[in-house]
């Protein structure tokens, strides 16, 4: 039977950070805050397949009190949310998400996203869909105060 979660993640974007989205550095003035290398974009998939196998969110696998995850690559948060998958039996059918980010342009880095979300859990590229938008000037993304992201996974498990 397949399961649907759904996953979203906001960072505030701050000066002196590097900006990690879907695992590439993109250059940019601002980067996210955060206790990890805070990419909402990994994170809000992690949530989202955390949610479809029926468990609680990354801040419970991956507390930003414990100082393991400071500095932390969200490619292992992923890695353990496709291993939660498995330890119930079941298989990642897909994922997709899209970023909300004023700037930088995201388009030309959405290959090298698919395929570190690809790599990390064991899909092939052709079932991690990614997308971007602006927020049109609007919110706190249009000011360019943060950025967010939106994800929604399918697992099939058995009943």
């Amino acid at each position: 039977m397949v399961h649907i979660g759904i996953g979203y993640d906001v960072h505030a974007l701050v000066p002196d950070r590097k900006l990690v989205l879907g695992g590439v550095e993109i250059p940019h003035s601002k980067g996210l805050e955060g206790h990890s290398d805070a990419d909402a974009l990994m994170h809000a998939i992690c949530d989202a397949i955390l949610g479809a196998v029926g468990e609680v969110d990354i801040g419970h696998f991956f507390p930003n009190t414990d100082p393991r995850w400071k500095g932390a690559p969200s490619q292992v948060f992923l890695e353990e949310a496709a291993r939660q998958v498995l330890l119930r039996n079941g298989r990642l059918v897909n994922v997709d998400a899209t970023l909300l980010a004023q700037a930088p342009r995201i388009f030309p880095h959405i290959q090298a996203m698919k395929r570190n979300i690809a790599e990390a859990l064991g899909l092939p590229e052709r079932k991690v869909g990614i997308k971007a938008t602006t927020n049109e000037g609007l919110g706190f993304v249009g000011r360019e105060e943060g950025i967010a992201a939106m994800a929604v996974a399918a697992v099939d498990l058995p009943e």
